[in-house]
């Protein structure tokens, strides 16, 4: 086994030195190459440019055991900053497949794309995929036009505070934590002790607070009725038929109506060239790779750390039933 190791380390050092650019192995991840453009399909002037967001939005890094990747806002910021560069991109079709992320990185992401359709003029279309809920939905309010897949999860408009707790195993093991703190709340979130009941009223105004935030993007989005917000408002996720009759979306449809959507909306024609940026070319490339590179999509690294670590204390747009089962 470990002559086998060796030989194939030998063999992407010979790969590398001889500068062969057909052929790369790459054992680790990480991906240096910058983005490029690749026709998916079409001929015609004006672009469709797709992005892909896809897995647990975050603004931190993703890891992996001998390096690190761009995390989700990183990693769509490039390809909007590129975009904004290039006037022939008349759209964008942001295809989304995410239970959500952290309530910063989607606010971030929110804005990013929000900005981007003021000052470039593009039309936007969400794609929502398999789960498109809590976050994922959040990002996808700046488009105009939301469609999703039959089968799709979405909806989950709500903000969940998550606080991992070790203070019962540290009793059994006999261990304690011994703080000294300027104020009385210093501590609180902490997860060597339970949170006291003022600390608990505390924590659920600042997620009510965050969630009221959500709702009236959404209700400054997408003009629903009082009694679609009332039920959204719950949290709950729907299936694409209900999400469309609660106004949560436009059409129920697949990808490519997406594209046609907004090939329309943009005045483009029907062989208007579709296009995405990737950091390394994929034989036989279609709209359903989500990965630009090693940044995205199922890692290759030989073992990936990122949802291990990534669950750390804080507030979350996300729903956790999809996103702890990545």
């Amino acid at each position: 086994m470990r002559v086998s190791f060796l030989r194939l380390l030998m063999a992407a050092f010979l790969v590398s030195a001889s500068g062969c650019t057909a052929f790369r192995i790459n054992l680790f991840g990480g991906d240096p190459e910058p983005l490029r453009e690749f026709t998916i399909e079409g001929q015609a002037k004006g672009k469709v440019l797709v992005i892909s967001v896809r897995g647990v939005i975050s603004d931190a890094p993703r890891k992996r055991v001998f390096t690190s990747q761009p995390g989700t806002v990183e990693a769509l910021v490039a390809q909007l900053r590129k975009a904004k560069k290039d006037p022939q991109i008349k759209a964008i079709v942001l295809k989304v497949d995410s239970p959500g992320g952290t309530t910063t990185a989607s606010d971030i992401l929110y804005r990013e794309l929000l900005d981007f359709k003021q000052q470039t003029g593009a039309v936007i279309v969400a794609a929502l995929m398999g789960v498109a809920a809590s976050g994922g939905y959040y990002i996808s309010l700046p488009a105009d036009f939301i469609l999703a897949h039959p089968t799709t999860l979405t909806g989950s408009i709500g903000v969940i505070f998550l606080r991992p707790g070790v203070s019962g195993l540290m009793g059994k093991l006999g261990l304690e934590v011994e703080v000294a703190k300027s104020g009385a709340n210093k501590d609180m979130g902490s997860p060597f002790r339970p949170p006291t009941a003022g600390e608990r009223t505390i924590f659920q105004s600042l997620t009510d607070r965050l969630g009221e935030r959500f709702l009236q993007l959404v209700s400054t989005h997408r003009r629903l009725t009082p009694e679609a917000l009332s039920d959204i408002a719950t949290a709950r996720v729907y299936l694409a038929p209900e999400a469309l009759g609660l106004g949560l979306i436009d059409q129920i449809g697949y990808l490519p109506d997406a594209l046609g959507e907004a090939r329309r909306r943009a005045a483009l024609p029907e062989d208007s060239r579709v296009i995405v940026y990737r950091r390394r070319e994929f034989p036989d490339d279609t709209l359903y790779n989500p990965q630009t590179g090693f940044d995205g999509g199922l890692p290759p690294a030989v073992v990936d750390l990122g949802h291990l670590t990534d669950r750390t204390a804080g507030f979350y747009y996300l729903w956790p039933a999809a996103a702890f089962n990545e």
